[in-house]
């Protein structure tokens, strides 16, 4: 009785540490308030400001349309490298798997500024274009998409894919209909990972943006730094809506895998 009364208080305690300080931002979103410390009346006033302020929707725009795009990319990228990976020798997908870790370990700060090197410097390419930021955000994002995407390969039995191929598919046909079905929820996984990585980056876009454009980190960063007080509050509303899709896209994903292994059962029973 004890031991689960300790487990409980311990669950609680990481719970309030990790939630209570977005809870408490949440609140202040509906104030007046300039600062935390201290609320005042409740409002809208930052959310009116979110919504009709012209540089806060531009940046957020594009800030999601950089996301999607570069999801795209590292999804197309990460699934193919993993496919490959799977069917290749032992000593070509140990060298791929290999590689796909560096990435991944590796700083942030260390994966935009090496590409701002390469691009920007030794090669020429203008910033301007938006070329290095969408690279350095692929080549964020794909290496996590190929762990998605590996496990779902792994629980594939290869019998399906050869039986195929003795049935007269084409290795391109028996890719699309049996193998990439039997893995759709890892790439999806995969994809939903890539956005929330590309939305999430500082440092690599710091490196890499053009001058006239901003990530909604990089634009946070920079506003917290000035003394616009109403854009800073108006940040708290933005913090507040994207933790609220947050907690809806896995509360829907959750009910979804539910409803999925409940059908499953039942079909398993009958």
């Amino acid at each position: 009785m004890i031991k689960k009364i300790v487990k409980g208080l311990i669950i609680l305690f990481v719970l309030a540490f990790i939630y209570a300080p977005i809870l408490i931002l949440a609140v202040y979103s509906f104030t007046n308030a300039t600062q935390i410390g201290a609320i005042r009346s409740f409002s809208f006033h930052n959310y009116v400001t979110l919504f009709t302020t012209e540089d806060l929707i531009h940046m957020i725009l594009g800030t999601i349309f950089l996301a999607f795009a570069s999801a795209l990319i590292s999804t197309l990228l990460g699934t193919m490298g993993a496919i490959g990976s799977f069917y290749s020798g032992k000593k070509m997908s140990s060298f791929i798997r290999t590689t796909n870790q560096i990435p991944v370990v590796n700083a942030d700060v260390v994966t935009g500024f090496s590409i701002c090197i390469l691009l920007v410097i030794v090669l020429g390419v203008s910033k301007e274009t938006y070329i290095p930021l969408v690279i350095g955000h692929v080549t964020l994002c794909a290496p996590f998409v190929y762990l998605s995407v590996m496990p779902k390969l792994m629980q594939l039995d290869p019998s399906i894919y050869e039986a195929a191929l003795d049935l007269g598919a084409t290795p391109v046909v028996a890719l699309f209909r049996i193998v990439i079905p039997q893995i759709s929820s890892g790439i999806f996984s995969g994809f939903a990972l890539a956005i929330t990585l590309s939305l999430d980056d500082y440092f690599i876009a710091t490196y890499t943006k053009p001058s006239t454009f901003d990530t909604i980190s990089t634009y946070v960063v920079n506003a917290t730094k000035g003394a616009q007080t109403k854009i800073k509050t108006a940040l708290w509303a933005l913090s507040t809506v994207i933790f609220l899709i947050v907690v809806l896209i896995v509360l829907i994903s959750n009910l979804r895998a539910m409803k999925k292994t409940s059908e499953e059962r039942k079909g398993g029973v009958a």
